[in-house]
């Protein structure tokens, strides 16, 4: 053997060697022990769109992408220069109709007072006409303008009914404007960040047209799924760990808040006990609210990972996955 030969021989050991070493590893050293199971996932967050309801111009967006924002913050507004004007509108009808109530109340005491005279004249008329000093022709007189000054209060008291529905009518309306202004101006539903300014100001949308997308950083989580074997013996409540691909130092910790009711990959309907073991079912494992909240500027959605879930409560969890948070 030539000493090129030798070096290649030698070599080729070292690479066998170290390729063993890690193929150890990968299979002992890394493995679960029983009682805990694992499977690739991704960091979702629930995503919020803040849309506007009416259609219109788009006045201003207050927000820029990756932005934090507080709930109920102001995110948006339309344009309502229109509305603004019809609501002048709506509310000098209510004015008018609120005068056409004093109208009708003024009218109501002038029909009473016509009433009270006619009712005074008829009384004279029916004493003279008794006493044989008035004829029946004059009677029936006074009584024709008794009974028109008792429909005159009648017509006039239907006026003041009908001013007041007016003032509701038009009050509705420009309760209505205003509700309507109020809607113009997009607030944050909930706390988060800013994922999609959508649109810029001067744009014109249609009713429902989404302005921002927030991400709600205080709902993250992530989906794994398990084979039926492990998730069967899943519990809700359960204790798990996530561990990030691009700060694989840390592990944090999280809880099994879902597991689904039907398998995801294989059909309803299996024959053999190989089969269902093949049957794959979402997990989803949840971050406490109140850990997001404390490292709410390092959350990120869409982040890949590991997802470990302890499917026996009675073993504890190995020191790799203790839990270490950044400090």
């Amino acid at each position: 053997m030539t000493l090129k030969q030798g070096l290649v021989a030698v070599v080729l050991a070292a690479l066998v060697g170290v390729g063993g070493y890690v193929y150890w590893q990968s299979t002992t050293g890394s493995a679960l022990p029983d009682g805990f199971a694992s499977s690739n996932g991704r960091i979702e967050a629930v995503r919020v769109d803040v849309a506007t309801k009416m259609a219109g111009r788009v006045a201003e967006v207050l927000v820029s992408e990756g932005q934090w924002v507080a709930r109920d913050e102001l995110i948006a507004r339309m344009d309502t220069e229109e509305i603004e004007a019809q609501l002048r509108q709506a509310e000098a009808t209510v004015l008018q109709a609120e005068q056409q109530t004093l109208q009708a109340n003024a009218l109501v005491r002038q029909r009473q007072s016509e009433l009270v005279l006619a009712e005074v004249e008829f009384a004279r008329a029916e004493q003279l006409a008794t006493d044989g000093f008035a004829s029946q022709g004059r009677l029936d007189q006074q009584s024709n303008v008794l009974a028109t000054a008792q429909a005159g209060v009648a017509a006039a008291e239907a006026g003041i009914d009908l001013a007041k529905a007016s003032i509701v009518a038009a009050q509705a309306s420009a309760d209505r404007l205003t509700s309507t202004i109020s809607d113009a101006k997009l607030v944050a539903p909930r706390a988060g960040r800013v994922q999609y300014r959508l649109v810029q100001p001067g744009e014109v949308v249609a009713a429902g047209g989404k302005v921002v997308t927030i991400t709600d950083l205080s709902d993250v989580y992530m989906t794994v799924f398990l084979p039926a074997r492990d998730a069967g013996r899943l519990a809700i409540g359960a204790e798990a760990r996530i561990i990030l691909d691009p700060v694989p130092d840390y592990v944090i910790p999280a809880t099994v808040t879902f597991v689904a009711s039907t398998n995801q990959f294989t059909p309803k309907s299996v024959e053999t006990g190989e089969e269902r073991d093949l049957l794959m079912f979402r997990v989803k494992l949840t971050i406490a609210p109140e850990l997001l909240a404390e490292y709410q500027d390092r959350a990120k959605a869409g982040v890949a990972g590991v997802g470990y879930v302890r499917i026996d409560d009675a073993i504890p969890w190995p020191s790799s996955l203790a839990v270490k948070l950044p400090q």
